[in-house]
């Protein structure tokens, strides 16, 4: 997994907010970018209507929210207009992205093995270098974690 001041690798993404993104779209800006496994899970949902709500205390700390999840571009859109989603969420299909920051491997649910996105959290600074990291984010809690690293709360 990528750590404290490594560089964001290069990618470009759809997102559900017809944008596409990528470390040169952001240049100069920075950003929160969360990796869930899975579009419209329990978990998932409620760590994306949590960011929703939290969206504002984001942009006063002018910090852009960005998800990222395998699954395609439609199942993003249907995502966010299910639960009327604030953020943009971008389609890792491949799951390139989430490979290249460590984010994707083996995984074992009821004692099967398989291969998906491990929930974890990025903030990326202006320079494009990575500010913090949450390697394996347990919901509950996790984004004020966030927001308490970006207003010096650490």
């Amino acid at each position: 997994m990528l750590s404290v001041g490594n560089t964001v690798p290069s990618f470009k993404l759809s997102a559900s907010d017809d944008n596409v993104y990528s470390p040169a779209t952001l240049k100069g800006k920075r950003w929160v970018l969360f990796f869930y496994p899975k579009d419209m899970t329990p978990g998932c949902t409620v760590e994306a209507c949590t960011f929703t709500a939290k969206k504002r205390s984001f942009s006063n700390r002018e910090t852009l929210v960005l998800g990222i999840s395998g699954g395609s571009l439609a199942s993003k859109q249907k995502f966010v207009e299910k639960e009327g989603l604030k953020i943009p969420l971008l389609a890792d299909e491949d799951f390139s992205v989430a490979s290249k920051f460590g984010a994707y491997g083996p995984k074992m649910l009821y004692g099967k093995k398989f291969n998906g996105i491990t929930r974890s959290t990025f903030i990326v600074g202006t320079s494009g270098k990575i500010e913090a990291v949450w390697p394996k984010v347990k919901v509950d809690g996790h984004i004020q974690e966030v927001l308490d690293f970006l207003s010096g709360n650490k």
